[in-house]
C-alpha cells in the first residue's frame, strides 16, 4: 500500500500498488548478470579476437553474397514477382535470375550486430542474445555460417549466464517463430520453418530446458545439504546445551556433598585421639553426605539413562528419584550444620505448589551458597531466607566474615555462572557481591509463576 496524491477532507487516500508493468518487466528480464565475473586477461583476449574474426567473416559473407548471388526479389529496384494463387505453390515461383546488389550501410551495420555484441555476453546475456537474433533475422538474405556462429554463441550465453533461465527459455520459443516467420527478412519470401535460425532456437530451447532441470536438481540437492547442515548445527547446540545442564547438576551435587566429606573428615582427624565421640560423630556425617552424594548422582545418570518411558535403559527397574526442592531444604541446612556451619533458615513457601524447575533452582542456588561459604568462610554463620513476592522468588544467603579453608583455591567461578544460567532460565537475577561490614551477600530473584 502506498499514499496517493489524492485527498478528500484532508484525509489521504491509499491506493494499492499497481502490478509491475511491462517495462519493468522487461528490465528485470534483460538485466545484467551481476554475479558473473569478468575472466581473465588471456581469456578475455582470445574472447574479443574471435568475436572480430566473426564479425570480419560475416561481413566478408554478406559482400560475397553483394556481388552475384543476391536476388533480385531483395533489390529495391525491381518489384517482387507476381504470384499467381490458381497455380500450386512452387518454390519455382521465387527462382529469378540473380543481379548483383551492393550492401547499403545498414545492411553492413546488421552484419556486424550479428557478432559484434557477443563480446558482453557475460554481462548482458538476454539482451546480446536478442540483438543477435534480431539482426540475423533482418540480415538472412546475405548471412552466412559465421552469424550462425554467433548466434549459437548467444543462446549458449543466454542459457549459461542469465540470471533469469525461465525468461531465456521464453525467448528460445519466440525467436523460433520470428525466425520462421522471416520477420524483418526479404519481402514476399513464405515461412519457413527450416531455417537455420529456427533450428537453432529450437536445439537451444532442447538444451536450456535440460540446463534448468540439472540446475533445479542441484538447488534441491544444495538446500537439502544445507537443511541437514542447520539440522547438524541444532543437534550439536541441543547436546552443549543438554551437556551443560548436566556439568551443572553434576558440579552442584559433586561440590556440596564432597565439600562436607572433606569438612567431616578433617575434623573428625583433628579430635580422633582426644575424642572419639565427636570422631565418630564426624564420620556419621560424611557416610550422611557420601550417601546423598551418591543417591542424587544416581539420580542424575539415571535421567541420562532413562529411555522415554521412563525406565533404566538397561531393562531394570526405574530408580528415578524426585529432584530435589525447597521442601528438603531443611534437610540441606541440617547437613550443613552437622559440618559445623551455623545456619539460621526462615522459609515461607507460596500456597501454590512451585514448578519443578523453579523449584530444583531455588534449592540449587541456596545449596551453591552455603557450598560457598563453608569453601571460602570458615567460622562464619549463615542466613537463609526465601519468601513469595508476587509471582516472583526471593532467595537471600547471607555469611559474616570469615577465613577462606583449604578448598577455597579449588573453584574456577562455575558456581555462580550456573547459577545465573539456571536464573535465566526463569526471568530471573543474581546479585553476589562483598558485604561492607565484611562476609558475602547471595541474592536471588526468579519467577515461579507466568505472569
Amino acid at each position: 500500500m502506498r499514499t496517493g496524491g489524492l485527498r478528500r477532507h484532508n484525509v489521504p487516500v491509499l491506493i494499492e500498488d499497481a502490478p509491475p508493468g511491462w517495462r519493468h518487466l522487461m528490465r528485470e528480464a534483460l538485466r545484467r548478470d551481476r554475479k558473473t565475473r569478468w575472466p581473465g586477461p588471456r581469456v578475455l583476449l582470445i574472447e574479443t579476437l574471435g568475436v572480430l574474426l566473426l564479425t570480419v567473416a560475416a561481413i566478408a559473407r554478406g559482400t560475397h553474397a553483394s556481388l552475384g548471388e543476391q536476388s533480385v526479389v531483395s533489390s529495391p529496384l525491381a518489384p517482387p514477382p507476381a504470384f499467381d494463387p490458381s497455380a500450386p505453390f512452387c518454390p519455382s515461383q521465387f527462382d529469378v535470375p540473380s543481379m548483383p546488389v551492393p550492401l547499403e550501410a545498414r545492411d553492413y551495420l546488421l552484419l556486424v550486430l550479428t557478432t559484434l555484441p557477443l563480446a558482453a555476453r557475460r554481462r548482458y546475456p538476454l539482451a546480446v542474445y536478442w540483438v543477435v537474433l534480431v539482426a540475423a533475422v533482418s540480415a538472412q538474405a546475405y548471412t552466412g555460417f559465421a552469424t550462425s556462429v554467433g548466434l549459437v554463441v548467444a543462446a549458449w550465453s543466454a542459457i549459461r549466464y542469465s540470471p533469469n533461465l525461465p525468461s531465456a527459455l521464453g525467448s528460445f520459443l519466440l525467436g523460433a517463430l520470428v525466425a520462421a516467420s522471416g520477420q524483418g527478412a526479404t519481402p514476399g519470401l513464405p515461412v519457413d520453418p527450416t531455417r537455420p535460425a529456427v533450428w537453432i532456437n529450437l536445439g537451444a530451447l532442447v538444451v536450456g530446458a535440460v540446463h534448468y532441470y540439472r540446475r533445479a536438481v542441484r538447488e534441491n540437492a544444495r538446500r537439502l545439504a544445507e537443511l541437514e547442515r542447520e539440522q547438524a548445527e541444532a543437534t550439536a547446540r541441543a547436546l552443549e546445551e543438554e551437556r551443560a545442564r548436566i556439568a551443572a547438576e553434576l558440579h552442584d551435587v559433586v561440590t556440596h556433598n564432597v565439600g562436607m566429606m572433606v569438612i567431616q573428615a578433617g575434623a573428625g582427624r583433628r579430635v580422633l585421639d582426644s575424642s572419639p565421640e565427636q570422631t565418630r560423630e564426624a564420620l556419621l556425617a560424611v557416610e550422611a553426605a557420601g550417601r546423598a552424594a551418591m543417591a542424587e548422582l544416581r539420580h542424575v545418570m539415571g535421567l541420562l539413562a532413562a529411555s522415554a518411558s521412563g525406565e533404566a535403559a538397561a531393562g531394570g527397574e526405574p530408580e528415578l528419584e524426585p529432584q530435589p526442592g525447597l521442601d528438603q531444604l531443611e534437610h540441606l541446612v541440617a547437613r550443613v550444620r552437622a559440618a559445623g556451619l551455623p545456619v539460621e533458615l526462615a522459609l515461607a513457601l507460596p500456597a501454590e505448589p512451585l514448578p519443578a524447575g523453579a523449584d530444583l533452582t531455588a534449592y540449587r542456588v541456596v545449596q551453591e551458597a552455603l557450598t560457598n561459604v563453608m569453601k571460602h568462610a570458615v567460622g562464619a554463620s549463615a542466613t537463609v531466607s526465601v519468601a513469595p513476592d508476587g509471582d516472583f522468588l526471593e532467595i537471600e544467603v547471607v555469611n559474616t566474615a570469615g577465613t577462606p579453608g583449604p578448598q577455597a583455591a579449588t573453584g574456577g567461578g562455575r558456581g555462580l555462572l550456573g547459577m545465573r544460567e539456571r536464573l535465566a532460565l526463569y526471568g530471573g537475577e543474581l546479585d553476589a557481591r562483598r558485604r561492607i561490614g565484611g562476609g558475602y551477600l547471595v541474592k536471588a530473584r526468579l519467577r515461579w509463576r507466568a505472569g
